[in-house]
């Protein structure tokens, strides 16, 4: 499978690359709203949107930025992108679903700071990736937080059914959870064939 095809970009960020588990972004709202499927599932499909929304127009933005010679903005300009997506995101959750609004509580504004996205943003400018290929990235990003964090939030419900020693109990067992899921996803590191 060649390294720019849109497969490999795809496989290769869901999975040997997820930005949760191999790459360390997104972890507050990781660890934050996986407690129940019924926020994390959500959670991880709002944060898709917005990947998907900034992708497209970080890669618009940039060409742009490149054509007048000020990529030095690109961050500021990456940031109010991102920004004004998850607004979009926040109004038509309150709008059409206010219980899921009030569920994600503080996490849903805290997209606009979570690292996974405009590290998205960064990654995508900096590989020099086209429009389809930005655009498959972003959805293999979308779709690997998603998957990580409905598999935190699986794991979690399992084992509050469960008797643990206290000193597992909490903060200690979700950070042990995603130390073992991280390490479960770093062994698709070698699918690639040796490919970056």
């Amino acid at each position: 499978m060649a390294a720019d095809s849109l497969s490999f970009i795809f496989l290769n960020t869901v999975l040997a690359n997820n930005f949760v588990l191999a790459m360390f972004l997104g972890l507050c709202p990781f660890l934050g709203v996986s407690g129940k499927l019924e926020t994390a599932l959500p959670m991880g499909l709002a944060t898709t949107f917005v990947m998907l929304v900034s992708s497209l127009c970080a890669y618009a933005i940039n060409l742009v930025l490149v054509a007048l010679d000020i990529e030095f903005l690109r961050l500021i300009a990456y940031i109010a992108l991102i920004a004004s997506a998850v607004q979009l995101v926040e109004m038509a959750l309150k709008k059409y679903s206010p219980v899921l609004f009030r569920a994600l509580g503080i996490y849903l504004p805290l997209i606009t700071t979570n690292c996974a996205i405009l590290g998205l943003a960064l990654f995508q400018t900096f590989k020099g990736y086209d429009f389809t290929q930005s655009l498959v990235y972003a959805l293999g990003a979308g779709v690997g937080f998603t998957l990580a964090i409905v598999l935190m939030a699986g794991l979690r419900e399992k084992l509050a059914l469960s008797r643990l020693p206290s000193v597992t109990q909490g903060a200690a067992l979700s950070l042990m959870l995603g130390g073992l899921l991280s390490l479960t996803f770093m062994g698709f590191a070698g699918l690639g064939g040796g490919h970056g």
